[in-house]
Formats: structure tokens, sequence, C-alpha cells
């Protein structure tokens, strides 16, 4: 991992979800502004209740010259950031208030500690990672709405399934909702074709579950992708065979250690270049909706830069 790199701040940009940590994250956003002008930083509140809204201020605000740009709330709100963030000089400073907050702590970032995020966002040092973009054939940034960037983790198979289940019920909040999702698309999901490219060589397989990993957790603490490395160029792609409901509810608690990685219908293979591919998959990143299948995404080494403490294990 390369030395986080000191740069001065004066002016930042600050989003936060509203809604993140119940509610909370209100209110931690105006704690965070308020300790960072107490730090002598100039603060410029880029909110909106709208997610297009906040990611059009936020981009706006990067273009514009800020010094940094901070989000607070989870990990969707770290690819709002991320997608303003990405392929610019601007680093991504991370105030981790969220139900998730998987990519701050892969970095090292503090979680829940509102003092302490905000003394590594002043202390300005900058570590930069890699981040993967959707493209297109031609390898620019791909068509549509919605994210280009991603910074964690990309599900394509039965988890995105649950996600996209779960984003369209108002009720419940919180986790309970993606637990009755898991109920309801559970008994029903069978192995998907899917057409696989990696770095040019086609990989044609069945699969229960997809992720493509730049960083090692999604889902607020299951370890799918743990050997992922966010300075390695690389994405790792892990397939979860054809196996039975009862098998996938054997294996899939593991992922919070880990150690699914052994069972005989998990593999992970590593590309710089992927092209996923199968029918009904709307994608996920980093918590959000990404799109849907096919996609062909890239790696972009040391294209993000992240606010982090000067030392990081």
């Amino acid at each position: 991992m390369t030395a986080p790199t000191p740069v001065g701040q004066r002016r930042v940009a600050i989003a936060v979800n509203p809604t993140a940590g119940k509610g909370r994250a209100r209110a931690l956003g105006v704690r965070t502004g308020e300790l960072l002008l107490a730090a002598g930083i100039e603060v410029l509140d880029v909110t909106s209740e709208s997610a297009a809204e906040a990611a059009d201020r936020a981009a706006s605000a990067v273009a514009s010259g800020i010094d940094a740009l901070v989000v607070v709330g989870g990990d969707g709100m770290v690819n709002l950031g991320v997608n303003a963030c990405a392929g610019t000089d601007t680093p991504l400073g991370i105030v981790a208030a969220g139900t998730g907050n998987d990519i701050a702590g892969s970095l090292g970032l503090p979680v829940h500690d509102i003092p302490a995020a905000v003394q590594t966002i002043t202390g300005a040092h900058v570590r930069r990672i890699d981040a993967a973009r959707r493209v297109d054939a031609a390898g620019q940034l791909g068509p549509g709405d919605g994210p280009q960037w991603f910074a964690g983790v990309l599900c394509g198979g039965f988890d995105a399934v649950v996600n996209e289940r779960a984003n369209g019920w108002a009720w419940p909040r919180g986790k309970m909702r993606y637990n009755l999702a898991i109920a309801r698309e559970l008994p029903l999901f069978k192995p998907l074709k899917y057409e696989i490219e990696l770095d040019g060589e086609l990989w044609n397989t069945e699969a229960m579950l997809v992720a493509l990993g730049n960083g090692p957790s999604y889902g607020g603490g299951m370890h799918i992708t743990p050997d992922a490395d966010y300075d390695d160029g690389l994405l790792d792609v892990l397939v979860v065979g054809p196996i039975s409901v009862l098998e996938l509810l054997k294996v899939f608690p593991k992922v919070f250690k880990g150690t699914h990685t052994s069972h005989p219908a998990v593999t992970i293979k590593r590309a710089r270049r992927v092209r996923l591919n199968t029918d009904g998959i709307v994608a996920y990143a980093d918590g959000e909706r990404f799109g849907p299948l096919p996609m062909e995404l890239e790696v972009v080494p040391r294209s993000l830069g992240v606010l982090v403490p000067s030392v990081v294990a």
C-alpha cells in the first residue's frame, strides 16, 4: 500500500444522507460541519433530500475546485462521493454513520466516531486507491443514468435479486426488509446461466451468486471477496455455482468470516476488466442500484483519493 500523502485544505463540500442511521445522520452532519468550521475550514453544504440532486451538487462542487468532498452516511453515500471524486484530484472524506459502513471499515477509517472522522479529514492525508467503473466496448464510461463508479463490491446474482426486491417495498425499513426479501426469493431462486469475460477470456457457467470485489466486504460485514485489495488493480470475481437452497443456507452465513471461499462450489478469479451477462438481473454496487446486466466494468488503478489517518494499519 502506498503511504498516504498530506495535502492542504481550506474549503470542503459536505453531503449528508438525511435518512442514514434511521435519520441520525442529519444531526451528525450538522455536528461534522461544526467541527470542520471550528478547525478553520470553510464548509459548503451540498445535501439534498433527492439522491440525484445531491449527486449533481457534489459533482458540481468537485468541478468548482473544492479541496475535498465529505460524505456523511453509509456505503450508499460513499458511492455518491466516489462517483463525484473518482478520476479527479479531489479527495473523498468519509464520516461513516450508516447501518453498513463496509468501505470505511475496510479502509481503516473511524466508524460511528464523528470527532475521529473529522480529525482524519482535517489531517488531510490522501491515500490513492483503485475504483471500478462501467465502460462500453471502446473503454469509455458506459451509457445509462445513475452511478458509473464503485469502490467496494458489485453483486449480480441472488444478492442483487434480494436488493431489487427489498427496494421495491416501502415497509419494513432497515435489515428486516432484506431478511423478508431473502425469505421471499430463496425458495424461488434457481441457478442462472452466466457469460463472464475476464480480460478477454470467456467463461460460460451457471451460478447462484456472482460478486465483483474491488474491496473485501458488503452488506454490513459480509466478507464476500475477503482477499480483494484496493491497491492491486484487479477485481476479485466470486462465483457460487449451482447448489441446493439448503446448501446455500449453510454456506451463506460463512461470509461474515470470509470462510465460504473454501466451499467446492465457490470459485474466485481475478481480472482488470470484466463483462458480466445474464438474463433478468439488476446489479447493485456499494449497496446502490447500478443497472441491468449485461455490463462491462474495469478497474482504474489509483483513480480515487480517500482521506485517511496518517498511519493506516
